[in-house]
C-alpha cells in the first residue's frame, strides 16, 4: 500500500487549475479538474520543457503552454505526438485534502 502526505486542502486549487510540489526528483504539477478528480503528473514537458502548471485544463487533458501538446493526465501520454510523456504519480482526495505519494516528499527531505 503506497503511503500518501496531505499536501493542502483541495480548495487551494481552482478548479481546472494547478498547483506546484517541488520535491528532490522535480516539480510535481498537481491538477484539478472542473468535476474536482485531481492528478498529479511531472511538471515539464518533454517537447520544449515547458511549465505543464501553467497549461490549459480541459477534461482530464492538460495542454502545455509553449507548443500546445496535449497530454492525457490519467496516462501522462501526449495525444497526437509520435513521442511524448510524463510521468504520472499516485494523487488521491479524502475529506477535502489532498493527499500525495509520500516517497515523492521523502526523497525530498534526505536531499
Amino acid at each position: 500500500m503506497t503511503p500518501f502526505v496531505d499536501i493542502g486542502s483541495l480548495d487551494d486549487i481552482p478548479r481546472q487549475g494547478a498547483r506546484v510540489v517541488k520535491t528532490a526528483g522535480g516539480c510535481v504539477a498537481v491538477f484539478r479538474t472542473a468535476e474536482d478528480d485531481v492528478f498529479a503528473l511531472e511538471d515539464r514537458c518533454p517537447h520544449k520543457g515547458g511549465p505543464l502548471s501553467e497549461g490549459i485544463v480541459h477534461g482530464t487533458s492538460v495542454t502545455c503552454p509553449l507548443h500546445n501538446w496535449v497530454f492525457d493526465m490519467n496516462s501522462g501520454r501526449a495525444q497526437g505526438a509520435d513521442e511524448g510523456r510524463v510521468r504520472t504519480y499516485p494523487v488521491k482526495v479524502q475529506g477535502g485534502r489532498i493527499l500525495l505519494d509520500a516517497s515523492l516528499i521523502r526523497r525530498n527531505a534526505a536531499a
